[in-house]
């Protein structure tokens, strides 16, 4: 059985704790990235076009085999969250940035699922799918009136 990192960082909002999952992607730091997921081994992260990963053993040999071909630079963009008291449930738009490649930039619609721990706010769930053709509007920041 893997050791798992021990979960020091304190993440007193989901946000802080979102920030700081892409944050450990564009390092490709996986000890943080793993530090930041729930304890429980019910976790679950849906890559783009793959399978269900389940538990942190899975879920980490996926992250080290995208950052063996090296950083990601990715914008998590036009957070619409749904906050209760010990959960909290963010979707965003992914821009991935292809520095690397003659591929053209791809933006990937995500949503993040986070849990209120003892040790701050972790990551349950990371589902994220392609989305075909040009980034969407943020509608609802466009429906608002000032």
């Amino acid at each position: 059985m893997p050791i798992m990192p021990d979960k020091k960082q304190l993440n007193s909002t989901p946000d802080e704790a979102e920030a700081a999952f892409y944050e450990a992607i564009s390092k490709a730091d996986i000890d943080a990235l793993m530090a930041l997921w729930a304890d429980d081994e019910e976790i679950v992260c849906i890559h783009p076009g793959a399978p269900r990963l389940i538990g942190h053993t899975a879920i980490r040999a996926s992250y080290e085999a995208i950052f063996e071909r090296g950083t990601v630079s990715i914008q998590a963009t036009q957070l619409h969250s749904v906050q209760q008291l010990m959960s909290s449930i963010h979707s965003v738009v992914e821009h991935v940035s292809r520095q690397n490649d003659d591929l053209p930039d791809i933006h990937i619609i995500a949503t993040n699922v986070f849990v209120k721990t003892p040790h701050g706010w972790r990551i349950a769930m990371h589902h994220a799918s392609v989305a075909a053709g040009k980034a969407p509007l943020d509608l609802f920041k466009a429906s608002v009136l000032h």
